[in-house]
């Protein structure tokens, strides 16, 4: 793996995952109580030996740029790796990044400079476990030019990813982002073949598309859109079927894009079974966290009085001081006071919920205090006068928002 160049796109302005986006790029988002969305594409790389990495950011970087030197400082110069933030240089022009594949074009010097074989392209907001060492080895035995990860996903769905045609050999004979009616995959006629937005190029291959879609006026200068819709005409693309790392029966891959998909994805950890496996000690995830003490839960039936938590993830620093949470994910330095109640809902850290507090299917922001009584997420349509209201219900309360104390609520647990 030494011979390949990883560079993980991590600028997008995440305008989905507003208002949490607001201060922090999207794969710097909080996910899964003690990391950041970015930590899964960086663990996968590890893992896979990828050690020769460059993260281009654009928007809000701060927070991500110094996670990932806290977080993940673990490359040995003497030894050819490298872990490098590369914010956008303005080299060839002074515009932001205007695709995937013009974010390519702007760091083709720093791209060169490291001679690399191959380029694996990776996007920092995605949750999954994948070894990137079996696509490479694929990738060489087919002597592809470029090749794609691809999994299966119902046609219905398909409408949302790029979705690959491929012969026998998984040779890549049409590729359509976003179709609005997705071609079915002829052996299983209610899936479709989709991109995972994962690609390993040849660096002489990736180099020739890059100008030539940069000097192209009709180009969104996307890989899904322009390049590889191009590159199949003339050149090896094939596919390479997703191998799930997360031993699990079903196969786990997440596009955390939206405010649902970030809450449904947290949702999935604290299942009895989880979807996504966080314990499995072969395949590591790093942290980097202030010295928090260990979780406290106090207050065994006293006054009424029950400290506890089920079905929940509860990080270091935490302290549920005679309230109760279930089905829930709480970031470090949470503390959930007396006779409150959280259930199904992701705080971030810091977060301090008042004693009486009710919050049901709520994400709250970093540092927010919720007042005593105050109740979110049981009255959507008193919710909404003061709240962000996702699609699918989920509540979502940012740093700055007055939280009302709205009716009050008994809890279930108080006489």
């Amino acid at each position: 793996m030494k011979s390949v160049l990883t560079v993980i796109l991590a600028g997008g302005a995440g305008e989905r995952l507003y208002p949490l986006t607001r201060n922090r790029a999207k794969p710097a988002v909080p996910f899964g109580g003690m990391y950041r969305i970015i930590d899964f594409t960086m663990a996968n790389c590890i893992n896979s030996q990828c050690r020769r990495i460059h993260i281009l950011t654009q928007y809000k970087s701060q927070s991500l740029a110094r996670h990932i030197r806290f977080a993940w400082n673990i490359t040995r110069l003497e030894l050819g790796e490298f872990i490098e933030i590369i914010p956008p240089q303005m080299r060839v022009n002074d515009s932001w990044y205007r695709g995937t594949a013009d974010a390519i074009y702007h760091n083709l010097y720093s791209i060169d400079r490291e001679s690399p074989r191959e380029v694996l392209i990776l996007s920092g907001d995605h949750i999954y476990k994948m070894d990137y060492q079996k696509m490479v080895q694929f990738h060489r035995q087919t002597e592809a030019a470029v090749t794609v990860a691809t999994m299966p996903v119902p046609l219905k769905d398909a409408t949302r990813y790029g979705v690959v045609n491929v012969d026998a050999e998984n040779r890549i004979v049409g590729f359509e982002e976003k179709p609005p009616v997705p071609q079915a995959n002829p052996a299983h006629p209610g899936e479709a073949l989709a991109s995972m937005g994962i690609y390993l190029f040849n660096m002489e291959v990736l180099r020739s598309a890059v100008l030539d879609d940069a000097a192209r006026s009709d180009s969104s200068h996307d890989f899904g859109k322009d390049i590889l819709p191009q590159l199949i005409e003339g050149a090896n693309v094939y596919a390479y079927p997703f191998q799930d790392e997360n031993k699990k029966e079903a196969t786990y891959w997440r596009d955390v894009g939206t405010l649902d998909s970030l809450w449904e994805a947290n949702m999935d950890l604290v299942e009895v079974e989880p979807q996504f496996n966080l314990y499995d000690t072969s395949w590591p995830l790093l942290l980097s966290q202030p010295p928090h003490p260990p979780a406290k839960f106090v207050f065994a039936e006293r006054d009424g009085r029950f400290g506890a938590a089920t079905d929940s993830i509860i990080s270091n620093g935490c302290i549920i001081s005679g309230g109760q949470v279930s089905r829930s994910v709480l970031s470090p330095g949470v503390r959930v006071n007396s006779y409150s109640q959280v259930e199904s809902s992701v705080l971030f850290s810091g977060v301090d919920v008042g004693r009486f507090a009710q919050l049901r299917k709520v994400i709250v922001e970093k540092g927010v205090q919720i007042p005593e009584h105050a109740v979110i997420g049981y009255n959507l349509e008193e919710d909404a006068r003061h709240y962000r209201i996702t699609p699918g219900g989920v509540v979502v309360v940012e740093s700055g928002d007055l939280v009302p104390t709205l009716t009050q609520r008994e809890p279930d647990h108080v006489n």
